[in-house]
């Protein structure tokens, strides 16, 4: 599935269905810029879940704000709309992989 990207306006639409990771991000995150290529790499590899970028700026604090982003990068699952994990730092492409799959088993 695409890569899709989110901001306050659309976030709800964006993670209401089906397994959902959302990356919060900035762009004067070094390690943001480094896990942008990671989380798109297995968006292309893993059709089944729903991959979004949040950049957090100015005009996007709302929903960083709601969920409590203190540190960035931070990923959020969403499974239908409900958060139901949260995972803060840079990780590598095997480690996103096998998160998901935990996710995946325990739906």
């Amino acid at each position: 599935m695409a890569l899709q990207h989110a901001n306050d306006t659309n976030f709800n639409d964006t993670i209401a269905h089906g397994l959902t990771l959302v990356d919060f991000w900035a762009i004067w995150c070094g390690p943001c810029r480094m896990f942008g290529p990671i989380f798109e790499s297995v968006s292309d590899k893993i059709a089944d879940v729903n991959f979004v970028k949040f950049e957090i700026d100015e005009t996007n604090r709302a929903t960083p704000t709601k969920f409590g982003i203190r540190s960035i990068p931070s990923v959020l699952a969403f499974r239908d709309g409900n958060l139901i994990e949260a995972r803060t730092g840079l990780m590598d492409e095997e480690t996103v992989i096998a998160w998901i799959q935990e996710l995946q088993s325990a739906a």
